[in-house]
């Protein structure tokens, strides 16, 4: 399940003034004292993401912008969603914003996009991330992918399930990212990739409760900072908005 979050800032500020770190902070504010404040302090999967803020420009007063944030914890989202509404502004870092939240339609897609970078670990001993402009081993990518998405399922289902055939069928490389980050004061930088296109051409039926779990979960690793966020393809939101239209 996912919602959009409206967020309108009451102040001026550069965009880079706002990290993951904040958002996350922000959203254990909004659950503290409420019987989803244990997330906050389970180790582990925390099966959430939330988007990249869009658009990616700089803060303006009274200038809309928005987030996703998704989980397969329907009872979660529903709880934030109401949250939101309760409180109308939150403060993320030093910037007060105005929100509000409308819920994303639940349905079944197979064309995805990337609204925030994936991130996997090459060695997470060394605390060393997959880097295409490093690595030259797609495979290996696809596989720890894979294996990553089939673990967090399996985990949160108690399942065992298993598949030879590849995670997507067509993947469209955008770029590769390294992201800044601040914590404690503390800088360090997270290596990501972006994906123009990531798409199951047939899912089968055995599988369609595993491909909407990994759209609401997340792809890779540090989903609950908000990474490895996903969105349907641009091409059917479109086709959605053609379809309305000639119904109407």
């Amino acid at each position: 399940m996912r919602i959009v979050i409206l967020l309108k800032p009451l102040t001026n500020a550069s965009y880079d003034a706002i990290n993951k770190h904040h958002i996350q902070a922000t959203i254990y504010s909004l659950l503290r004292s409420t019987p989803f404040d244990i997330i906050h302090e389970l180790r582990g999967f925390k099966y959430f993401t939330f988007s990249d803020i869009m658009p990616p420009t700089d803060f303006k007063e009274g200038e809309p912008k928005h987030m996703l944030f998704s989980s397969p914890m329907s009872s979660l989202v529903k709880f934030l969603k109401n949250r939101i509404k309760e409180v109308g502004r939150v403060k993320i870092k030093d910037i007060w914003f105005e929100v509000d939240v409308k819920t994303v339609p639940q349905k079944f897609t197979t064309r995805w996009i990337t609204a925030s970078p994936i991130v996997l670990y090459k060695d997470s001993r060394k605390n060393v991330y997959f880097s295409f402009y490093r690595d030259t081993n797609l495979q290996f990518f696809l596989d720890r992918l894979k294996e990553n998405a089939l673990k967090k399922y399996n985990i949160y289902y108690n399942d065992e399930l298993n598949f030879e055939e590849p995670l997507f069928d067509i993947m469209k490389f955008n770029k590769s990212v390294s992201v800044e980050l601040t914590k404690d004061k503390k800088k360090f930088i997270i290596i990501g990739s972006t994906w123009k296109l990531l798409e199951k051409i047939r899912v089968p039926r055995h599988l369609r409760k595993f491909y909407r779990f990994i759209f609401d979960c997340g792809l890779g690793e540090k989903n609950s900072l908000g990474f490895g966020c996903l969105n349907e393809h641009p091409s059917l939101r479109k086709h959605s908005s053609r379809s309305r239209k000639s119904q109407a």
